[in-house]
């Protein structure tokens, strides 16, 4: 860092030299209390001394498996990208107009948790429902650590409730999927001009004054891989820009989960499989509950929590996250 580095590489430094003072902040700590015992321990010999050496060591020996824990974790493997922003995509599934709805729910969910964590939300794309909620919806979540904390929600979320448009009011069952991806910047993945196509059309508006009647809607298409980006607000401009930040998050992605998908052993130690298709979550209305599959978790606080309180969820997700990335290490 004192070497003169680059602007960028100087806040990667940064950020490594930060993660690394933590890892060192808990060993000092363990370390200084092995000092502590090894000192009350050797003064067990002056009879003087003894009872307060016997106190000594208990105490130290209390405070021993804590601050041990506390180091193992702090050892633990750091995804690279936890401290970044990140990308929410929802998609309706099986369910029709229910499942537009239900997209509309869990956005708005997870909209309000991001305001209680003091994170900005933009929406970057939407496809409205024809009764509302979306169809698809993609926004940027933007904040400090949000992948760290949003990373496990991605997968099929399932909803069972009697829907507003079923006059019989039998319980109906319908779904919507998420996908959470750590926000690219250019030194994260670079996208060459000639890998992508760029296709202007006329963006779709309310009507009335409100049509746009100028082609400032974009379609991207990165040919290598076959991914296409949309963006139709007003601005041309704006939407190169956004496609462009929503394909580097999908890019980046992929990397990521082709690099997952070569390390077996990594895969052990993480919350359910990472695949988009695999249910993680129900919400029963009828019940009153969410019940999270991965972790074995029912709470009988649905309310709440599609009001935005995530944070039993979200604790209980990165905690067995780590039991069981701790497993692994010791297995292996």
């Amino acid at each position: 860092m004192a070497d003169g580095a680059g602007a960028d590489e100087y806040v990667a430094l940064s950020k490594e030299y930060a993660a690394l003072e933590a890892v060192v902040a808990q060993a000092k700590a363990y370390r200084l209390l092995l000092a502590d015992l090894s000192e009350a321990e050797a003064m067990l010999a002056d009879p003087e001394m003894k009872a307060f050496a016997e106190e000594e060591i208990e105490a130290v020996r209390e405070r021993l498996p804590e601050a041990e824990q506390a180091m193992r974790l702090a050892l633990l493997p750091k995804d690279a990208a936890d401290d970044k922003s990140a990308m929410l995509e929802i998609r309706a599934g099986t369910g029709g107009d229910e499942a537009a709805l239900f997209a509309g729910d869990l956005f708005q969910m997870y909209s309000r948790f991001a305001a209680e964590q003091g994170w900005r939300v933009e929406v970057m794309e939407e496809s409205p429902g024809e009764v509302g909620g979306f169809k698809e919806i993609v926004a940027n979540v933007k904040g400090d650590g949000v992948f760290a904390r949003l990373k496990f929600e991605s997968g099929v979320h399932r909803v069972q409730r009697v829907p507003e448009t079923e006059s019989g009011g039998r319980i109906h069952t319908s779904a919507a999927t998420v996908a959470v991806l750590p926000e690219a910047e250019e030194i994260d993945i670079e996208v060459k001009a000639e890998d992508i196509r760029i296709d202007t059309m006329r963006a779709s508006g309310a009507g009335g004054q409100h049509v746009n009647t100028t082609d400032s809607a974009v379609r991207m298409t990165h040919l290598p891989t076959g991914i296409v980006v949309t963006s139709s607000e007003k601005s041309q401009h704006a939407n190169r820009a956004r496609a462009m930040q929503v394909l580097r998050a999908r890019l980046f992605d992929m990397k990521r989960q082709a690099a997952d998908a070569e390390r077996a052993a990594e895969r052990k130690g993480q919350v359910g499989s990472g695949d988009r298709s695999e249910r993680i979550r129900t919400y029963n209305f009828p019940q009153g509950r969410v019940s999270d599959h991965r972790i074995n978790l029912t709470l009988y606080k649905l309310e709440q929590v599609l009001q935005g309180d995530l944070r039993e969820l979200v604790d209980a997700l990165s905690a067995a996250d780590q039991a069981a990335k701790l497993a692994a290490m010791e297995e292996g």
